[in-house]
């Protein structure tokens, strides 16, 4: 075994992060493994194909005496011959090596298989997966035990498989997944139509477009002119599901937990969007538990914030239990493992967070009790409107009233109006690394939003669970929704995120059957904060920060809605800090792969106001630079960039343009792909343009535009 340390340098590949994921652990060090008990093969395209007749692309590792062990799956569209290919030799060799055939297969349509792609998690998507473990099963090398793994989309289809339950598969490690399609995805959250949902139909365009490697397949570009021919623009095919209804709830394995009937080890972050699937799945999955630690939208072994912990450490133990059936006591582990956040100063690019594991046996936890705080007036409190009232940074926020722990609160009327352009701070949905992509200082939202303080604090307040949001309100619009952010105050008046929730009002009552408001009627509603663990600190405060925008997080309503607040309280789930620790494994992997730099990777991340019309702007521009697999040759590099602006006082300036460039070659063959994306909106219907165009070599070979609209029905 040798050791590395390394510097983190985790962007790229759009929302996932693969093209130049390189190594890890911040302020630490990371084991690479070059030696394991058994020698393995490694299997560049392996054939399986389906009952149609489509030929799946298999990339195998598994033991080279041939004798029967449990395979490993993960079936993912990000192409294992390039895209994924960085963190996939750093894990699946890992795992072969401690004797398990680990299989990484392109879904139908993707990389080196044959096929279309249609859609998210379709049925055929799912239909194939089963398949691929019944053949897996069947294989003389295979003990006809089967795992599958994941992470994002991996981590939701293995969930979905594990619902149809195939009857060879046994045991499930699911990563930054969710339960529900429509509330805990990147499409819509609280039924607010998230930015990402545009963002993520721009991904999808421009990674669905590249080609087969013409050395594994040499009708590569008849199969890359039908993909193209058939690519899907999917943004404004999801805005129009604006209520969870059948397209939803499909895929959506909380739906009925009891057919998760197998061994799940359900991992998120906090610095995530997926937080809130380890919760459900250790509270309703028969056999699931649960790992949240402080880390981005990565694999825990190569996260940040560190610490990083041994995830394939983990995941062995748990293979071993269920797969080659080792008595090895995981079934009596923990219900729940969460790294409980430390206050600190906030750090959007944060390489370390610190803080300390809990363990909780159980899940929900005894030792977590409910407490209600009270919203009530500032004590010199008079009706407020923060609607432009504040300026866009640099100013103390407003306290418009207080958070009173278990007292009744007084009444009160404050407006809430806020500016467009509060959100900036937000961060990404899923932040992948240290490129400003966490949330940032809240204060300059603060500033912006209605606040309410609770007291200084005199000894520490530890936080596990989900916080509930109560309301009265009224609107004076038919559209609207209200953002609640849990923020960390330090004496200083920074500002820390430490969990946040919405609420589209037309959801109130239903998800399934949303309705739009009524002006001037008074509605009780409430909803959920995500979930979080976090200790404030001594001398802190806990505040809670109400607005009606959040750009570019959530697309904004048709009309600057004027909301009225006059009650609300906050149930905190508080614990009682007495939990037993859990120290997890340092991280290990295998050796990273074998590659040059052509051209290194450079990435800004800005936010522009001009002077002139007032708009303001958040500006991403990320080159991730090209590589040269000296394994095979491959040489790729990516390309992006996303402009979201506003103006402060219109919430139909609203724009997103994003730009995605992918470059192939290899010797005199070369491609390039690029897919560029437009959306805004009018009162009554949101628009969405795109454009997708390919060139072989200096030759383009296909152009097409898509426009569409959607109607706002309720957002």
């Amino acid at each position: 075994m040798s050791q590395l340390s390394c510097e983190a340098a985790q962007k790229g590949g759009g929302l996932c992060g693969f093209p130049r994921l390189m190594a890890v652990l911040q302020g630490g060090r990371v084991a690479i493994r070059t030696e394991f008990p058994f020698r393995i093969l490694d299997l560049p395209d392996e054939a399986i194909v389906m009952s149609d007749g489509c030929r799946l692309s298999a990339r195998i590792w598994r033991p080279a005496d041939g004798q029967p062990v449990p395979a490993v799956l993960e079936y993912i569209p990000y192409r294992k011959r390039d895209g994924t290919l960085p963190r996939d030799e750093m894990m699946h060799p890992y795992v072969a090596g401690h004797g398990y055939a680990c299989v990484r297969v392109d879904m139908r349509g993707n990389g080196d298989s044959q096929g279309l792609m249609q859609d998210e998690y379709t049925d055929q998507e799912l239909q194939d997966a089963c398949e691929v473990i019944a053949w897996l099963a069947a294989q003389p090398w295979c003990n006809g035990a089967v795992g599958m793994m994941g992470k994002s989309w991996g981590g939701f289809n293995c969930l979905q498989t594990a619902f149809l339950q195939p009857p060879a598969l046994k045991a499930v490690v699911s990563v930054c997944a969710t339960t529900d399609r429509f509330a805990d995805d990147i499409h819509f959250k609280g039924g607010c139509l998230l930015g990402e949902n545009f963002g993520w139909g721009a991904v999808m365009l421009s990674y669905s477009s590249r080609p087969p490697d013409p050395a594994l397949r040499p009708d590569w570009r008849e199969e890359w002119l039908r993909r193209l021919e058939a690519e899907p623009w999917l943004a404004p095919r999801w805005a129009a599901q604006q209520e969870r209804g059948a397209y939803w709830k499909h895929g959506s394995v909380c739906e009925n937990y009891a057919r998760l009937n197998l061994p799940v080890l359900i991992w998120g972050g906090w610095a995530d969007n997926y937080m809130n699937t380890v919760s459900a799945l250790a509270s309703h999955a028969p056999l699931a538990k649960g790992i949240v630690g402080p880390w981005v939208h990565q694999y825990p072994h190569t996260a940040v914030p560190g610490p990083a912990v041994g995830f394939l450490q983990v995941a062995l133990r748990w293979w071993d239990r269920w797969l080659k059936g080792l008595d090895n006591g995981v079934e009596a582990e923990p219900a729940y493992r969460a790294y409980m956040l430390h206050s600190a100063p906030p750090d959007a690019s944060a390489r370390f967070r610190p803080g300390h594991w809990v363990a909780e046996a159980t899940w929900p936890s005894p030792r977590v009790t409910r407490r209600v705080w009270t919203l009530a007036a500032a004590q010199d409190n008079s009706p407020s409107d923060a609607r432009g009232a504040r300026p866009m940074g640099g100013a103390p926020a407003i306290v418009a009233g207080q958070l009173r722990p278990e007292e009744p609160g007084n009444g009160f009327s404050m407006v809430l109006a806020t500016p467009q352009h509060l959100g900036m701070q937000a961060g990404e949905f899923f932040p992948m690394g240290l490129n400003a992509e966490m949330p940032g200082n809240q204060a300059e939202d603060d500033a912006m939003s209605v606040c309410f303080d609770g007291p200084v604090l005199e000894k520490p307040l530890d936080l596990l669970g989900a916080a509930r949001l109560s309301l009265r309100l009224s609107s004076d619009t038919e559209l609207g929704f209200v953002v609640a952010r849990l923020c960390d105050v330090a004496p200083d008046g920074s500002s820390v995120r430490i969990a946040h929730g919405m609420l589209n009002l037309c959801h109130r009552d239903s998800r399934e059957n949303p309705s739009r408001l009524v002006p001037g009627q008074i509605y009780d509603l409430a909803f959920d904060i995500d979930q979080c663990a976090y200790r404030l600190a001594p001398g802190h405060r806990l505040r809670l920060a109400l607005s009606n925008s959040y750009w570019p997080f959530v697309w904004p309503s048709a009309k600057a809605t004027r909301l009225t607040l006059v009650a609300g309280s906050l149930d905190l789930p508080v614990h009682d800090g007495t939990a037993p620790t859990w120290e997890p494994p340092k991280p290990e992997h295998a050796k990273p792969w074998n590659h040059r730099v052509i051209r290194p990777a450079r990435t800004r991340r800005f936010i522009e106001r001009d002077l002139m019309t007032g708009r303001v702007a958040l500006v991403v521009q990320d080159d991730m630079g090209d590589n040269e697999n000296l394994d095979h040759g491959l040489c790729t590099g990516e390309t992006m960039s996303e402009r979201w602006e506003i103006s402060p006082d219109d919430p139909l300036s609203a724009r997103a343009v994003h730009v995605w460039e992918q470059r192939l070659s290899r010797g005199d063959w070369s491609v390039r792909t690029r897919a560029e994306a437009e959306m805004t909106g009018t009162a009554t219907e949101l628009r969405m343009k795109a454009r997708l165009t390919a060139w072989e070599g200096e030759a383009m070979v296909f152009d097409r535009s898509f426009d569409e609209a959607v109607m706002r029905r309720f957002v």
